[in-house]
């Protein structure tokens, strides 16, 4: 069995981060979310794994590699536009052959992985089982109709009057029937290959689609509200391990990871928070909910409830809180009256807030 992991498209609910960036490597707990989908498929027991890239294909390939760090043979299929899920299985035809495989949405957050969809998928006689789970808003989804067997009767694409809330988590898994329903349909008034047409084009011509509910966490990244809630369940599970250096005037309480090369003076930190390799957090408090990534400075600052990219100076702000703050990003203290900032910037800007 093999694995197709999509990792282009724009990401465009996460700009300016992301006209920069490729939205799958935009890190949760100084993670990338696309790690985690490899490690979930690693562990799901599959070691061929085809990547989908777009226009960040070259920064895909430098934090992935051959996937050999993640104990995987990774092979990359390039997409010269967004033209579909659906197009995404039309153009990998050659890696996947005629072999069952996993389909797997790059910037989805899956905590409980996938390796009770894949067992079940590989114990069944299905032509595609794909993961669903209950959502309060289903007209923002793809949304599955169940029959009274469990198997998937009908497909929407974001509807206006939902028929369940069932939304499509982004996971599915597909036998080799799925080719011919890809070359089959015709683009949608978007002019996208719709997954969703191929799959009920399955069921019209009497194939076995089945559902399987998430039994853990899921989010769609796509969104900041989403990536500060990911952000939040990781750092839930940590573990304190300090490896940095913390002088005698800091305070650390609760889970809080400091990892190698970061220097801690004179300041309070209060987890679950992390703080990465080579940091400097000097004069400042750092609240729960937190990741600062590598290389990044924090002088007489307050955060907490964000998420700092590498390399990124925050001075002499407080109240900074609920933000996502880029790569490269230079934060600093303006003269005025103190408030509460929230903040979604994109990599090498620089941004003066009053404080």
């Amino acid at each position: 069995m093999k694995a197709l992991v999509l990792a282009g498209g724009k990401g465009t609910r996460l700009r300016p981060l992301t006209h920069t960036s490729a939205k799958q490597l935009v890190p949760v707990a100084n993670k990338p979310v696309l790690y985690y989908g490899l490690e979930a498929i690693r562990d799901s027991g599959i070691s061929s794994v085809g990547i989908i890239v777009g226009d960040t294909a070259c920064e895909v390939r430098e934090a992935v590699g051959d996937g050999s760090k993640f104990g995987l043979d990774v092979t990359y299929i390039p997409q010269e536009a967004p033209l579909g899920l659906a197009h995404c299985v039309l153009i990998a035809r050659e890696f996947l052959a005629d072999e069952p495989f996993v389909m797997y949405l790059g910037d989805n957050f899956l905590v409980g992985g996938i390796t009770d969809l894949v067992d079940a998928f590989r114990e069944a006689d299905n032509d595609a089982q794909i993961l669903l789970t209950r959502v309060a808003e289903p007209q923002f989804y793809g949304v599955a109709e169940l029959g009274p067997d469990g198997d998937i009767i009908g497909l929407e694409e974001k509807p206006e009057y939902p028929r369940s809330d069932l939304a499509i988590v982004g996971v599915y898994t597909f036998s080799p029937a799925i080719h011919e329903a890809v070359r089959a349909i015709t683009p949608s008034a978007r002019g996208e290959l719709e997954i969703t047409d191929a799959i009920k084009w399955l069921i019209d011509n009497g194939g076995r689609v089945r559902s399987h509910f998430v039994s853990g966490y899921w989010r769609d990244t796509g969104r900041l509200q989403d990536m500060l809630e990911c952000n939040r369940i990781v750092l839930e599970a940590i573990q304190p391990d300090v490896r940095g250096t913390v002088d005698g005037f800091s305070e650390i309480t609760g889970r809080v990871v400091i990892e190698l090369g970061a220097v801690v003076e004179n300041s309070v930190i209060r987890g679950p928070a992390i703080v990465g390799a080579h940091s400097k957090i000097n004069g400042s408090y750092i609240g729960p909910y937190t990741s600062i990534a590598e290389g990044c400075v924090l002088e007489d600052a307050e955060v907490q409830y964000s998420i700092v990219l590498g390399e990124s100076t925050i001075r002499g702000v407080s109240g900074l809180t609920y933000s996502l703050i880029g790569r490269n990003v230079e934060v600093s203290q303006a003269s005025g009256v103190p408030n509460t900032h929230q903040l979604m910037v994109g990599d090498h800007s620089r941004i003066q807030v009053r404080a």
